[in-house]
């Protein structure tokens, strides 16, 4: 009797817990430095956006490892929540393409501009020519080549001695000198800040220009040798400006040049309808199905629905912690698990009827409905957790950004739907027949419905 006091005080108090992150004006999680707001976070289909299709700027020809693309796409991925917009989320689209989709964000110009950049960062040394911001250079790093050639003489500029690169830094933030300027400040690994130490020592009063993708960004003048391994980067930043250059230094050059093929505003007109249809017709489902199983099961099916109501809680608070995206194929998912969650309870109440009618004990009836209910729920489950590890691999190795999120929420769904059936619905069964003691078989037998 002890052990079920308790196990009901643990699930009582995961329900406090996940009801309050499920309140709709959740005000998130804030200590110390944990901040994490505790939205529903809806996509693209529900709430709209911006979607982005971005192509590999390379010949047909070209060959392209899914190494590099997918490298890319996670560069890409970082960029984007660089820039504060969260729930991003980018496919690989056959061999040369991205799709990326940005859920709620309406203000595209920035963060396109910022995806499409190679990023490619090089300290170059000029000598004693200074070099205006946006001029495009010629470097002996890999080969590069101009886009255009000098509009003065018709000819590519000579090639500038590339020093170091972006691969060397360690650290980059930003921040403002102390004349109020806003800066790029930058700190190197061990190899850059003794390259960084042996150039600058070497080349007081030279000019030694930061490059990005072939064009100046600044031109400072070598005033003394820099040997902390440390430097700052000054161009006439704006705030914005500077946090996009960290953005794409911080999360490393892109291995392949894209190009921006299509973007588009998605409006949420659809998803919305579709949602509070989807809803409507889940309410009406339940009603239907709680009737069901509190007349044809009777106490146990009453048991079951709050077991259900016990499973949708923890559910959803574990799609508002991870967080879980939420799109109409991941409500799917959703429903898919939902039913398997009932039938898992089904099968020990049909067990728990044969075992009353057999002229079985209650409380050996219980006992017994579980134990042979246990096989099949937990085959059935398992079978269904190796579907979903399929469906998300083959939705990450081929861009199914859908099959994904159907998979996600099934598999999450299943775990909390087998943590219910050992747990939750075990002890609700065994509160019962304690509030229901008695000898009298007949009485046992209609009220869990095995008459």
């Amino acid at each position: 009797m002890k052990q079920r006091h308790i196990k009901l005080a643990l699930i009582l108090l995961l329900l406090a817990v996940v009801i309050w992150i499920d309140l709709p004006n959740n005000p998130g999680i804030h200590i110390g430095n944990t901040n994490r707001n505790l939205d529903t976070v809806l996509g693209l289909d529900l709430q709209g956006g911006l979607q982005v299709l971005l192509e590999a700027d390379l010949p047909e020809d070209a060959e392209i490892s899914p190494a590099d693309m997918q490298n890319a796409r996670q560069i890409l991925e970082n960029r984007s929540n660089g820039l504060g917009v969260s729930e991003v989320t980018f496919q690989i689209a056959g061999t040369r393409r991205i799709v990326g989709e940005f859920p709620g964000l309406e203000k595209t110009d920035e963060v396109i501009a910022v995806l499409k950049e190679v990023g490619q960062l090089e300290f170059v040394d000029i000598g004693t020519t200074f070099l205006n911001p946006g001029t495009e250079v010629l470097t002996d790093f890999a080969g590069q080549q101009l886009t255009q050639p000098d509009d003065l003489t018709g000819e590519a500029p000579p090639v500038f001695h590339t020093v170091m690169t972006g691969a060397n830094l360690k650290e980059v933030a930003v921040t403002q000198n102390q004349i109020g300027e806003i800066v790029v400040q930058f700190a190197l690994d061990d190899e850059g800040g003794q390259i960084f130490a042996e150039h600058t020592s070497n080349n007081i009063g030279k000019y030694l220009a930061i490059v990005l993708d072939n064009k100046v960004i600044s031109s400072p003048r070598i005033e003394s040798a820099i040997t902390q391994g440390s430097g700052i980067i000054t161009g006439n930043f704006t705030y914005e400006t500077a946090n996009n250059l960290a953005i794409q230094l911080r999360y490393g050059s892109l291995p392949i040049p894209f190009k921006v093929v299509e973007s588009r505003i998605i409006g949420p007109t659809l998803g919305k309808n579709s949602l509070s249809k989807s809803l409507l017709a889940g309410i009406v489902g339940m009603i239907i199905i709680t009737l069901f199983m509190v007349i044809y099961y009777r106490l146990p099916g009453a048991i079951a629905m709050l077991s259900i109501a016990t499973y949708g809680l923890i559910t959803m608070a574990l799609f508002k912690l991870i967080p879980v995206t939420l799109t109409l194929p991941g409500i799917a998912g959703l429903m898919l698990s939902t039913g398997g969650a009932l039938d898992a309870n089904i099968l020990i109440f049909e067990r728990l009827k044969e075992e009353l009618r057999s002229g079985r004990k209650l409380g050996q009836a219980i006992t017994l409905s579980w134990t042979r209910a246990w096989p099949s729920i937990r085959d059935s489950n398992l079978a269904t957790l190796i579907t979903s590890l399929i469906l998300f691999w083959f939705g990450s190795a081929f861009g199914a950004s859908t099959v994904k999120g159907f998979a996600v929420t099934l598999a999450i769904g299943v775990a909390v739907s087998l943590f219910c059936a050992i747990f939750v619905t075990r002890t609700y069964l065994d509160i019962a027949l304690q509030i229901t003691n008695t000898t009298d078989h007949e009485k046992n037998v209609k009220r869990f419905g095995a008459s």
